[in-house]
Protein backbone atom coordinates (compact mmCIF):
# COMPACT_ATOMS: atom_id res chain seq x y z
CA UNK A 1 0.00 0.00 0.00
CA UNK A 2 2.58 2.30 0.76
CA UNK A 3 4.14 1.85 -2.60
CA UNK A 4 0.80 2.38 -4.48
CA UNK A 5 0.76 5.83 -2.63
CA UNK A 6 3.59 7.03 -3.69
CA UNK A 7 2.45 6.11 -7.07
CA UNK A 8 -0.42 8.40 -6.75
CA UNK A 9 2.08 11.05 -5.58
CA UNK A 10 1.51 10.88 -1.76
CA UNK A 11 4.80 10.97 0.17
CA UNK A 12 4.94 8.11 2.17
CA UNK A 13 8.20 7.57 4.41
CA UNK A 14 9.00 5.52 7.76
CA UNK A 15 7.92 6.84 11.08
CA UNK A 16 5.91 6.61 14.55
CA UNK A 17 5.03 8.20 17.44
CA UNK A 18 7.14 7.49 20.46
CA UNK A 19 5.31 5.42 22.23
CA UNK A 20 5.13 2.08 24.36
CA UNK A 21 2.84 -0.66 22.46
CA UNK A 22 2.76 -2.63 25.67
CA UNK A 23 1.45 0.16 27.67
CA UNK A 24 -1.26 1.25 25.24
CA UNK A 25 -2.63 -2.37 25.23
CA UNK A 26 -2.62 -2.61 28.76
CA UNK A 27 -4.25 0.87 29.25
CA UNK A 28 -6.71 0.50 26.77
CA UNK A 29 -7.91 -3.35 28.85
CA UNK A 30 -8.16 -0.72 31.54
CA UNK A 31 -10.59 1.89 30.02
CA UNK A 32 -12.42 -1.05 28.38
CA UNK A 33 -13.20 -3.02 31.27
CA UNK A 34 -14.61 0.25 32.78
CA UNK A 35 -16.51 1.52 29.71
CA UNK A 36 -18.32 -1.96 29.61
CA UNK A 37 -19.39 -1.99 33.31
CA UNK A 38 -20.56 1.70 32.96
CA UNK A 39 -22.45 0.23 29.51
CA UNK A 40 -23.99 -2.45 31.29
CA UNK A 41 -25.16 -0.82 34.14
CA UNK A 42 -26.58 1.94 31.98
CA UNK A 43 -28.39 -0.32 29.83
CA UNK A 44 -29.82 -2.37 32.53
CA UNK A 45 -30.98 1.14 34.30
CA UNK A 46 -32.14 2.90 30.82
CA UNK A 47 -33.74 -0.51 29.01
CA UNK A 48 -34.52 -2.12 32.72
CA UNK A 49 -33.22 -5.31 31.48
CA UNK A 50 -31.79 -8.23 33.47
CA UNK A 51 -28.01 -9.11 33.53
CA UNK A 52 -29.05 -12.76 32.21
CA UNK A 53 -29.99 -10.77 28.95
CA UNK A 54 -25.79 -10.26 28.41
CA UNK A 55 -24.12 -12.26 26.79
CA UNK A 56 -21.43 -14.12 29.33
CA UNK A 57 -17.96 -12.79 27.45
CA UNK A 58 -19.66 -8.97 28.18
CA UNK A 59 -21.04 -9.60 31.79
CA UNK A 60 -17.15 -11.26 32.73
CA UNK A 61 -15.79 -7.63 30.64
CA UNK A 62 -18.20 -6.04 33.01
CA UNK A 63 -17.23 -7.70 36.19
CA UNK A 64 -13.89 -6.96 35.58
CA UNK A 65 -14.37 -3.26 35.20
CA UNK A 66 -16.34 -2.94 38.30
CA UNK A 67 -13.27 -4.62 40.31
CA UNK A 68 -10.91 -1.51 39.15
CA UNK A 69 -9.42 0.47 41.55
CA UNK A 70 -10.61 4.31 40.32
CA UNK A 71 -6.95 4.99 40.32
CA UNK A 72 -6.21 2.28 37.55
CA UNK A 73 -9.06 4.01 35.82
CA UNK A 74 -7.27 7.41 36.28
CA UNK A 75 -3.82 6.35 35.93
CA UNK A 76 -4.50 5.09 32.34
CA UNK A 77 -6.68 8.05 31.25
CA UNK A 78 -3.73 10.22 32.41
CA UNK A 79 -1.33 8.28 30.06
CA UNK A 80 -4.03 8.41 27.20
CA UNK A 81 -3.45 12.20 27.29
CA UNK A 82 0.21 11.76 26.97
CA UNK A 83 -0.39 9.34 23.73
CA UNK A 84 -2.71 12.13 22.51
CA UNK A 85 0.15 14.63 22.59
CA UNK A 86 2.47 11.99 20.90
CA UNK A 87 -0.23 12.23 18.21
CA UNK A 88 -0.24 15.43 17.79
CA UNK A 89 3.40 15.79 17.83
CA UNK A 90 3.29 13.25 15.05
CA UNK A 91 0.84 14.93 12.96
CA UNK A 92 2.51 18.41 12.85
CA UNK A 93 4.45 16.74 10.66
CA UNK A 94 2.45 13.97 9.23
CA UNK A 95 -0.98 14.06 7.92
CA UNK A 96 -1.82 10.47 8.19
CA UNK A 97 -0.65 7.51 9.89
CA UNK A 98 -0.05 4.23 7.77
CA UNK A 99 -0.15 0.69 9.91
CA UNK A 100 -1.27 -2.83 8.76
CA UNK A 101 -5.26 -2.84 10.28
CA UNK A 102 -4.15 -6.68 11.64
CA UNK A 103 -1.01 -8.48 12.26
CA UNK A 104 -1.88 -11.49 10.08
CA UNK A 105 -4.46 -12.87 8.02
CA UNK A 106 -8.61 -13.20 9.72
CA UNK A 107 -8.76 -15.62 12.51
CA UNK A 108 -10.75 -18.69 12.19
CA UNK A 109 -14.73 -18.80 12.97
CA UNK A 110 -14.17 -19.44 16.71
CA UNK A 111 -10.35 -19.53 16.81
CA UNK A 112 -10.50 -16.35 19.55
CA UNK A 113 -13.55 -17.86 21.68
CA UNK A 114 -13.02 -17.65 25.09
CA UNK A 115 -12.16 -20.82 26.08
CA UNK A 116 -14.88 -23.57 27.96
CA UNK A 117 -12.88 -23.99 30.78
CA UNK A 118 -12.87 -20.44 31.42
CA UNK A 119 -16.44 -19.38 30.64
CA UNK A 120 -17.42 -22.57 32.96
CA UNK A 121 -15.13 -20.90 35.75
CA UNK A 122 -16.76 -17.15 34.65
CA UNK A 123 -20.48 -18.42 35.44
CA UNK A 124 -19.54 -19.94 38.78
CA UNK A 125 -18.08 -16.93 39.97
CA UNK A 126 -21.27 -14.70 38.70
CA UNK A 127 -23.20 -16.74 40.58
CA UNK A 128 -21.44 -15.92 43.87
CA UNK A 129 -20.57 -12.40 42.31
CA UNK A 130 -16.50 -12.37 42.07
CA UNK A 131 -16.31 -12.62 38.58
CA UNK A 132 -13.94 -9.50 39.01
CA UNK A 133 -11.41 -11.90 39.78
CA UNK A 134 -11.61 -13.96 36.62
CA UNK A 135 -9.56 -10.96 34.99
CA UNK A 136 -6.35 -11.57 37.25
CA UNK A 137 -6.64 -15.46 36.34
CA UNK A 138 -3.59 -16.63 33.99
CA UNK A 139 -6.18 -17.77 31.37
CA UNK A 140 -8.44 -14.78 31.15
CA UNK A 141 -5.02 -12.48 30.63
CA UNK A 142 -3.57 -15.42 28.03
CA UNK A 143 -7.19 -14.72 26.53
CA UNK A 144 -7.33 -11.20 25.88
CA UNK A 145 -3.94 -11.13 25.20
CA UNK A 146 -4.34 -13.51 22.12
CA UNK A 147 -7.24 -11.60 21.01
CA UNK A 148 -5.35 -8.22 21.11
CA UNK A 149 -2.28 -9.50 19.68
CA UNK A 150 -4.43 -10.21 16.04
CA UNK A 151 -4.74 -5.95 15.99
CA UNK A 152 -2.17 -4.34 17.65
CA UNK A 153 -2.51 -1.37 15.85
CA UNK A 154 -5.84 -0.21 16.57
CA UNK A 155 -5.71 0.37 20.35
CA UNK A 156 -4.24 3.92 19.57
CA UNK A 157 -7.21 5.43 17.78
CA UNK A 158 -9.38 3.79 20.02
CA UNK A 159 -7.44 5.35 22.95
CA UNK A 160 -6.75 8.49 21.82
CA UNK A 161 -10.41 9.15 20.35
CA UNK A 162 -8.39 10.25 17.09
CA UNK A 163 -10.64 9.35 13.65
CA UNK A 164 -9.29 6.45 11.30
CA UNK A 165 -10.26 3.76 8.79
CA UNK A 166 -9.56 0.30 7.48
CA UNK A 167 -9.15 -0.13 3.81
CA UNK A 168 -9.31 -3.42 1.85
CA UNK A 169 -5.51 -3.74 0.44
CA UNK A 170 -4.69 -6.85 -0.65
CA UNK A 171 -5.90 -11.18 -0.49
CA UNK A 172 -4.01 -13.79 0.57
CA UNK A 173 -3.56 -16.66 -2.12
CA UNK A 174 -6.76 -18.35 0.01
CA UNK A 175 -8.17 -15.13 -0.74
CA UNK A 176 -8.62 -13.39 3.05
CA UNK A 177 -8.78 -9.88 3.04
CA UNK A 178 -5.98 -7.85 4.56
CA UNK A 179 -6.58 -4.19 5.22
CA UNK A 180 -4.25 -1.08 6.17
CA UNK A 181 -5.37 1.35 8.92
CA UNK A 182 -5.06 5.16 8.49
CA UNK A 183 -5.35 7.33 11.74
CA UNK A 184 -5.56 10.75 11.31
CA UNK A 185 -5.48 14.11 13.20
CA UNK A 186 -8.18 15.58 14.94
CA UNK A 187 -11.49 16.56 12.60
CA UNK A 188 -9.36 14.67 9.36
CA UNK A 189 -12.66 12.52 8.84
CA UNK A 190 -13.14 14.85 5.62
CA UNK A 191 -9.52 13.34 4.35
CA UNK A 192 -10.06 9.98 5.31
CA UNK A 193 -12.91 9.94 3.34
CA UNK A 194 -11.62 11.33 0.19
CA UNK A 195 -8.61 9.27 0.57
CA UNK A 196 -10.80 5.83 0.78
CA UNK A 197 -12.34 7.28 -2.42
CA UNK A 198 -9.24 7.82 -3.93
CA UNK A 199 -8.60 4.21 -3.30
CA UNK A 200 -11.20 2.53 -4.36
CA UNK A 201 -11.59 4.01 -7.33
CA UNK A 202 -8.21 2.64 -7.91
CA UNK A 203 -8.79 -0.60 -6.05
CA UNK A 204 -12.82 -1.20 -6.30
CA UNK A 205 -12.34 -3.92 -3.48
CA UNK A 206 -16.51 -4.34 -4.39
CA UNK A 207 -15.40 -6.79 -6.80
CA UNK A 208 -13.04 -8.91 -5.00
CA UNK A 209 -15.80 -11.08 -2.46
CA UNK A 210 -14.87 -14.57 -3.01
CA UNK A 211 -17.21 -17.31 -4.38
CA UNK A 212 -19.00 -18.76 -1.45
Amino acid sequence: MATALARFGHAVEPAEPSLDGRQIATDFLTMWYAETAWAVRETKRTARVPESRFELDTRLLAAAGEALRTSDYFDAQYRANAYSRALTEFHNHYDLFLTPTSAGPPPRIGELDTPRSLRAVGRTLLRFRLAGAVAKTPAWRRTVVDNLSTVPFTQLANITGRPAMSVPAHRTADGLPIGVHFIGRLGSEPLLLALAHHLESEFPWAYLEPDL
